[in-house]
Order: structure tokens, then sequence, then C-alpha cells
């Protein structure tokens, strides 16, 4: 990723589309929030007691709305890269809507909240069994600090080796682009050897 150049050498901006997902309440509609330089784009719902039936939160954060749809956001990076995110619902009745949502992505951030990981399994088994875009998991500081060890984060959601581990504020911007750069530079290194493959099968032909 990066730019190219047009003929007045002018910078062009490339863009990328990362998805930010997770389990029900682990925060993607505040990290989505935290870094969007334009007014981002939710689609909340009232948590009505009817809806407590079907989407039970145990978190005990008094959490009052519900992403129904998905969040919006665009940052730009760097001045020559745009990156547009979007934050998927949490609740395992929307996750039909998970396959759109990925279409076209090049990276996606898995949120995952310690106090609660069993409700991020599925966002994790989703991304390593049922879909070929790139992921990071990112731990969500609801505290402020590392309230767990990192090995045992990745022993309990049984991530493979190869899928990169890292904190994150939801709330803090620097905190949110950090994770983002993380989740573009795992798909960097992930598709660098498959470039580099396609690159010599060019070059055999010609």
């Amino acid at each position: 990723m990066g730019f190219t150049n047009s003929p007045d050498r002018t910078p062009q901006l490339a863009s990328a589309k990362i998805v930010v997902a997770g389990g029900f309440g682990t925060g993607k509609t505040t990290m989505v929030g935290a870094v969007s330089e334009i007014p981002p784009v939710n689609t909340e719902a009232w948590l009505t007691q009817a809806s407590r039936t079907v989407d039970p939160e145990t978190g005990g954060d008094g959490k009052t709305t519900t992403t129904v749809a998905m969040d919006f956001g665009r940052i730009t990076m760097s001045g020559d890269l745009v990156l547009y995110l979007f934050g998927t619902p949490g609740q395992a009745r929307f996750w039909p809507m998970w396959d759109d949502l990925c279409r076209g992505a090049s990276a996606a951030v898995v949120l995952v909240d310690t106090r609660r990981l069993d409700v991020s399994f599925a966002a994790v088994n989703y991304f390593e069994n049922d879909s070929d875009v790139p992921f990071i998991v990112a731990v969500n500081l609801f505290d402020g600090e590392q309230s767990h060890d990192p090995a045992d984060v990745r022993d309990a959601l049984q991530l493979s080796p190869d899928v990169p581990l890292v904190s994150c504020d939801a709330r803090d911007r620097r905190s949110v682009v950090e994770a983002l750069t993380a989740s573009l530079t795992h798909t960097m290194r992930r598709t660098a050897p498959q470039e580099q493959e396609r690159a010599r099968g060019q070059h055999a032909v010609r």
C-alpha cells in the first residue's frame, strides 16, 4: 500500500477498507468514533427490556444502545492513505451481514474484552475459518491497563501463532491508530509472498 505518482508527480491517495469486528459490547462503535475524521455513521438502537432477552449484556457497564447494522468512519493516514472503517454488529442474529461488510476489506481488527472473552469467540472463528481477510486481535483496555497476560489471552482464544495480538484503548485516538497500523502491517506481511510469486509468474510468461 502507498501511493503512485501522476504525470505531474502529485501524490495520489490510496485507500483501504478495514473491518472492526468483535462480540457484543466490546467497544467497536467507540473505536470507530475515536479516530473518524468525519461524524461517524452508526445504526445504534436503544436496548429495550424485550431486546435484552435476545441480546443479553453481561458486562455490567450500563450499555444502553446496540449497533444493528454497522458503524462507518474514515481516517487519513500519513497524508497519502485513507482508511475506511466498517464496524460490524456483534449480535449473533446479525452475523449473516459480516460477509457483505468484509467484502473487499484489506484487514480486520477483532476487538475483545478480557472480562467476557467468550463473546468474541465467534468473531475469531469467523476470520480464522470463514474469511480470507487478514486479521489481528486487539485487547480493549477498558480499565486503562493490561489486566491479563497476553499469552493467557492468546491461549484462551486459541489464536494461531501467526495472528498478532495487541492491546488497544478504544477511547484513545493514538492507541486506535496504532492498532489500525498493526492490522495493515500484518496484511502487507501476509500478502508480500503472494505478490512476489505473482510477479515471478508474470516475468516467466514474458
